[in-house]
């Protein structure tokens, strides 16, 4: 058995979430038992994460996008009603780490992407921007189906570049603004999870190929990888449960 606190105490120990502003708070958003076995994590707290949590008997939801965002209403109603009317009913705790788990050396978005991608050398370049290279390089076609064959999603490929790709950057979910970034540290080709429409020309006329792979599909396999270390830690019960979404 792990209690709450004890698990707090390690993600923040692990995530140092001080050292980041962020745009919504890190750590436990609601409050439920003390008491952990069991653990779900997912990408997002939606209603349909939290109405599986229930389902699979969790004690703790722990995502990577949560609540109380800034700019956001904060009146308790409708939908945010109705997802913390759930999570209070069942005493299930949410915890949520966004910019923290992003950057993380070992259980980031950013690192764990490398991972799954085949990325060797995986290093911060930029604030949150990571670089690193392939092990061999790939005609452009190649390393889109390549995407398309991890990632369960076909990116959506904008600009012009090398005719293959060695040198890699990327940093996970809407981190379209980092593309002058890439374009100055001059590799081949940038990886992110959303679009935006300056995207298509930065990239054309900076001659890089700029691959929108998913913001959700980007950003599945930090707070998996987060849940598995927990398991670990305190030989808790873990599952990353995947609520498809196509953005």
């Amino acid at each position: 058995m792990a209690t709450r606190s004890d698990i707090l105490k390690t993600l923040n120990n692990w995530l140092t979430p001080e050292n980041f502003q962020d745009y919504c708070p890190n750590g436990l958003q609601v409050e439920g038992r003390g008491e952990v076995n069991r653990i779900v994590t997912g990408v997002t707290a939606s209603q349909a994460l939290i109405d599986a949590a229930v389902t699979a008997g969790a004690d703790m939801v722990l995502v990577h996008h949560g609540y109380f965002w800034k700019g956001e209403p904060q009146p308790v109603t409708g939908m945010k009603k109705a997802r913390i009317k759930k999570l209070l009913a069942h005493d299930i705790n949410l915890v949520a780490y966004h910019l923290p788990l992003d950057d993380h050396p070992e259980y980031g978005n950013n690192r764990q992407l490398a991972a799954v991608l085949g990325i060797v050398n995986p290093r911060p370049l930029s604030g949150l921007l990571w670089e690193g290279e392939l092990a061999e390089a790939m005609p452009v076609d190649v390393f889109a189906g390549h995407l398309t064959q991890r990632l369960d999603r076909e990116p959506l490929h904008v600009g012009e570049g090398p005719e293959a790709i060695r040198r890699v950057a990327w940093c996970t979910g809407a981190a379209q603004g980092y593309l002058p970034l890439a374009v100055e540290a001059g590799v081949d080709a940038y990886i992110s999870g959303e679009v935006s429409e300056p995207t298509t020309h930065t990239a054309r006329e900076c001659g890089i190929h700029y691959f929108g792979a998913g913001h959700h599909a980007t950003e599945r396999y930090g707070v998996k990888a987060l849940g598995e270390a927990l398991a670990r830690e305190f030989g808790v019960e873990h599952r990353f449960i995947d609520c498809d979404n196509p953005v």
